[in-house]
């Protein structure tokens, strides 16, 4: 598969502790399946020069998520903290989002950030993928950017959750796996200059 778009930015939602890990307070337990994934996801991208952007939810402790979820990823906490595993490193580049709603350009800079990196491209990875990724593609459509998805690197509590929101991003964007990404990128980003 040929790969849209002329900069890449790949984005990981949510790998945080109140969502990966045994003491997560809404843990999603197939995303433990996929941090090796997105781990050698976001080390191709650092040996390759693509943008990554960690989303982070940080809520208020009042936020009105909580009328309908239960209390998670109040923002200065540990639950809000991203994993071990997957811990940005700006040093590298990597740009960290913080949100309060499920999609990471909803009252954010996550937009402006791209825009000014020049980004027209977001490869999407992390939790959940009906929920945080589904609405996170959808804003990006929106804003005008192609969407890429990662089918082994994103994931739900379960698998119908998973094939739900996969299939209704597959409506508007491109769903791939890791490894197709990865090859595809090699091949576009070698032939293209304009590719920082």
């Amino acid at each position: 598969m040929e790969l849209r778009g002329k900069k890449h930015c790949v984005v990981v939602i949510d790998m945080l502790n109140d969502f990966i890990g045994e003491k997560a307070a809404l843990r999603c337990e197939n995303g433990e399946k996929i941090v090796p994934k997105i781990k050698e996801l976001v080390d191709f991208a650092h040996d390759h020069n693509i943008q990554v952007a960690f989303i982070q939810e940080a809520h208020r402790k009042n936020d009105r998520d909580f009328r309908v979820r239960p209390v998670h990823a109040i923002k200065g906490t540990w639950g809000s903290e991203f994993i071990p595993e997957l811990q940005p490193d700006e040093s590298k580049g990597d740009y960290i989002v913080q949100k309060r709603r499920h999609s990471a350009f909803s009252y954010t800079d996550f937009d402006l950030f791209l825009r000014e990196e020049e980004i027209d491209t977001v490869v999407l990875t992390g939790v959940w993928t009906n929920v945080c990724v589904r609405s996170t593609a959808s804003d990006a459509l929106y804003h005008g950017y192609n969407v890429i998805c990662l089918s082994d690197g994103t994931a739900s509590q379960d698998d119908s959750m998973h094939v739900s929101g996969l299939r209704d991003i597959d409506i508007f964007g491109d769903i791939m796996s890791t490894e197709e990404y990865k090859e595809a990128a090699k091949n576009k980003f070698s032939h293209d200059e304009q590719v920082v």
